[in-house]
């Protein structure tokens, strides 16, 4: 008898703590508990691979693309906000923007060396096939 009015007391009690412990994780509630679980996994396995979290090799790559910690204009559609990630996303698009150029002037000059090569004024002859198909009435009906 002790033991069932135990056991209901407590289930009483204790009620509504199931909802509270799905906060206790990391962001485990609303379903999200997959999504959570993967994430600290892989937290996990890098921090045991590399000796450093992932958010320590965001800092490090930070502090490796621009040293002098400086802080840039961000223009979003709602705000404009100063933050040193937008420094180093201006410089990594300069970086590649002069890279595409560095190759789209290369591409350019070998156009001008291949265009060299040919005459401008190179004549097409036509087939007598050709004459023929463009002076029929299906031809000119396009």
């Amino acid at each position: 008898m002790k033991k069932k009015l135990f056991i209901l007391s407590t289930i009483l009690l204790l009620n509504s703590c199931a909802e509270s412990l799905a906060l206790l994780g990391p962001g485990a509630s609303n379903g999200r508990f997959v999504q959570s679980s993967l994430n600290s996994a892989i937290s996990y396995g890098v921090k045991k691979q590399t000796g450093k979290s992932p958010l320590e090799h965001v800092i490090a790559y930070a502090e490796k693309n621009n040293p002098e910690r400086k802080k840039e204009n961000c223009i979003s559609s709602f705000e404009i906000s100063r933050s040193e990630i937008c420094t180093i996303v201006k410089k990594q698009i300069k970086l590649k923007r002069n890279a595409m150029m560095d190759k789209s002037t290369a591409m350019l000059e070998k156009t001008k060396e291949i265009v060299k090569e040919y005459p401008k004024n190179k004549i097409k002859e036509i087939s007598k096939i050709e004459k023929i198909a463009k002076n029929s009435i299906i031809y000119n009906r396009r």
